[in-house]
């Protein structure tokens, strides 16, 4: 979540808190977002409810791989690693030892203090370190914050279902009469809708997971932060998560997905000024539009 929904999150904390009870509940905040105004909230809550829910630690994330780039532009990214609890240093395996010795010693002058751990790959870090920690920080309101909402830019790109006729063309003519190729990759120059006899989708109901991964890759991760969201491939329902050029397609349970919701819906983030430009490209190889 991203930090101008403070209002929200403590309602959701609250209900929760009621409705299940848990030992402990994790906020994934947003790549753009300052911890303090979260945290603010949340010792708010710690006096309103008699400590019953409580701030235990801040941890931040550093990506080992692009760091350096993004702190450079990014007043945000120096404030979540000097007011964290603990900084845990990820893709440490896609640079060299020198690079995550620079890094490190880098960090070290933002925040001397603050315990740096690396994680093992996919494997990440050893729960029990980031559980406990009773965290100091901003215990009082008049602690320093940042106006970050000027660094990042987002946009939403939308590729809705578009109507299929009973014979399944997407344009009248009879069948006689048609030359179009009955293969799904032929959907990105010509986009009439056959079925896919692999998923019994039709071609207009999804996107090329090749069209896909061609347009993933022609994204710059100097102005392209995030794209993530859901898409529709011959494949199935798909959780995109994109950073900094490396991505994730996630499969996930659409028994109750609503294919008319849409085929394509991302959100794109990045540097101001950039983003919508690239966007608009990514949504025009997706045949989306932009939002």
């Amino acid at each position: 979540m991203c930090c101008v929904l403070v209002g929200q999150m403590k309602t959701a904390l609250l209900e929760i808190r009621d409705k299940f009870r848990p030992d402990r509940i994790i906020v994934e905040c947003s790549g753009s977002a300052f911890p303090a105004t979260l945290a603010f909230q949340i010792r708010e809550l710690e006096r309103e409810t008699e400590n019953d829910l409580k701030l235990d630690a801040i941890i931040t994330v550093i990506d080992a791989e692009n760091f350096a780039g993004y702190e450079d532009t990014s007043p945000t990214a120096r404030m979540q690693a000097s007011y964290t609890d603990m900084i845990l240093i990820n893709k440490s395996e896609h640079v060299s030892e020198r690079a995550l010795d620079i890094l490190i010693d880098h960090l070290n002058t933002l925040n001397d203090l603050t315990p740096k751990i690396k994680c093992d790959g996919r494997n990440g870090v050893e729960p029990a370190l980031l559980f406990g920690l009773d965290s100091k920080l901003f215990l009082e309101d008049d602690q320093t914050d940042v106006d970050h909402h000027d660094e990042v830019e987002t946009a939403t790109i939308y590729r809705g279902n578009p109507p299929i006729p009973q014979h399944g063309h997407a344009h009248e003519h009879d069948d006689s009469d048609c030359h179009c190729s009955h293969s799904t990759d032929s959907y990105a120059s010509h986009p009439h809708a056959h079925p896919a006899e692999s998923s019994g989708i039709s071609t207009a109901e999804f996107i090329g997971e090749i069209i896909l991964l061609n347009a993933l890759s022609s994204l710059s991760k100097e102005t392209i932060w995030r794209v993530k969201g859901f898409v529709i491939t011959e494949k199935g329902h798909f959780i995109l998560n994109w950073a900094f050029g490396r991505f994730d397609l996630t499969l996930f349970d659409d028994s109750e997905q609503n294919e008319s919701e849409g085929v394509v819906k991302l959100t794109v983030m990045g540097e101001r000024g950039e983003v919508r430009r690239t966007a608009r490209k990514l949504a025009e190889a997706l045949q989306a539009k932009l939002r």
